[in-house]
């Protein structure tokens, strides 16, 4: 069918004129079966004749079908605005979270799509970017760097350089120069979102980075002894099982951008990412979560592949789901990734030193919750574990076609010439 990205009206006459040349073929071969044909050939050979014409043409018929449904699958991907122009290549992702988990992934994903948007959160007061926050009365960049980094083309030295962490005695001890980047350009835009804007275009950012809310925030945490913790570093050093977190003040307003990127989105992706410091707190936005749940879009939810000492400790899987669900309700997952992949012993031996172990699998309590659960072995075995960046963007691009063709087509019967086709 051709190389005709441009122009999809040809693909759809080229296929009718395929179908009509397929449905003459098995036509001919019914005529051959049924004696219409006057040609003085022996029985065998007539009936020969007949059955490989219709074989021909079912098979050439199915070969063209397979070919105009994976057409139509990637037109379908393609990045579009509501007035039709193109916004990049690849499906609209929108990704929610924090911290280094966040980041990892959004290197694989800026390899598939360049129509993504970072909703991050800003309740962090620990690090260099507690001190910044304290100090320039700012919300802290800590997690909008990382954020910009994963998501920049930039040159092996300018990486080094935006992740840089000073050290020693100074003044600059544990700052981050990326941090002190950003802190020095809000305040000669004035403005934290025009900030991030304009760093964006500096470190050329295939995409968005959106903070959650632009206003200060706290986040707190009840424990099961009903104590209640304020401060975002705070809480992990606790030790002990959350039973719920909260933000100060309440009702905090979101960034109308990300309100708009999540209607608009193709696929939604929760974590990996600490669960009640990263993920949750986002979704304690207003209007965040009532956002996701009515949204179109593929929900997926990445679980952590260990358990995060003083926040998930012995979680499995549905537990962290659980959690999602006790804070922002159902609906916000339709999807959940789990790893099922073995871990190497020398790596687990580190983490177990620090507290920290395996997220239990448990597929069929997922199931009962309502969300299909994808296992897959999902991380890279190297001295840290950490989510293959790539092999979780391929997933991902998958989903977002098929939900672009079960939103076009429904769920029934496109959903099961997905299911036939993609195996080809």
């Amino acid at each position: 069918m051709g190389n005709v990205k441009s122009r999809p009206h040809l693909v759809i006459i080229g296929w009718f004129v395929w179908a009509f040349i397929c449905l003459i073929i098995m036509a001919s071969g019914v005529a051959w079966l049924a004696g219409w044909i006057r040609v003085n050939v022996s029985l065998p050979l007539r009936y020969a004749c007949g059955l490989l014409q219709i074989i021909l043409g079912v098979l050439a018929a199915y070969y063209g079908a397979l070919k105009f449904f994976w057409y139509v699958v990637k037109w379908l991907s393609r990045g579009k605005t509501k007035n039709g122009n193109s916004t990049g290549r690849g499906p609209k992702i929108v990704v929610i979270g924090g911290g280094t988990g966040l980041g990892t992934i959004l290197r694989g994903l800026k390899e598939v799509s360049s129509n993504i948007t970072a909703i991050v959160t800003v309740a962090d007061d620990g690090g260099s970017s507690g001190r910044l926050r304290r100090e320039f009365g700012i919300l802290p960049p800590g997690d909008i760097r990382n954020c910009l980094v994963a998501m920049a083309d930039l040159e092996p030295l300018m990486e080094k350089l935006m992740q840089y962490r000073f050290d020693g005695d100074s003044v600059f001890a544990s700052h981050n120069f990326g941090n002190l980047f950003l802190t020095a350009l809000i305040n000669v835009t004035g403005d934290f979102e025009k900030a991030i804007k304009e760093s964006s275009k500096v470190l050329a950012v295939r995409g968005r980075v959106l903070p959650a809310t632009l206003e200060h925030v706290t986040l707190n945490a009840e424990f099961a002894d009903g104590t209640v913790i304020r401060g975002e570093s705070a809480i992990p050093l606790a030790g002990r099982p959350i039973t719920r977190v909260f933000l100060e003040p309440k009702n905090i307003k979101p960034v109308a951008e990300s309100i708009i990127a999540i209607k608009e989105a193709d696929v939604i992706l929760l974590g990996p990412g600490s669960l009640y410091t990263s993920v949750i707190p986002n979704l304690l936005v207003a209007d965040i979560a009532d956002a996701i749940r009515s949204s179109n879009a593929a929900k997926v939810y990445v679980c952590n592949a260990m358990t995060q000492p003083g926040e998930t400790e012995g979680y499995s899987a549905s537990q962290h789901i659980q959690a999602i669900i006790n804070h922002a309700g159902t609906g916000l997952i339709d999807y959940a990734v789990v790893n099922t992949g073995d871990i190497p012993a020398r790596i687990l031996g580190r983490y177990a030193e620090e507290g920290s172990q395996p997220v239990e699998a448990d597929l069929e309590r997922i199931k009962a919750l309502g969300i299909n659960p994808i296992a897959m072995d999902i991380i890279k075995k190297t001295s840290v574990i950490r989510h293959d960046a790539l092999k979780l963007a391929e997933l991902i691009l998958e989903l977002a076609r098929r939900r672009k063709i079960e939103n076009v087509f429904g769920k029934g019967i496109m959903g099961q010439l997905y299911r036939l086709f993609k195996g080809f």
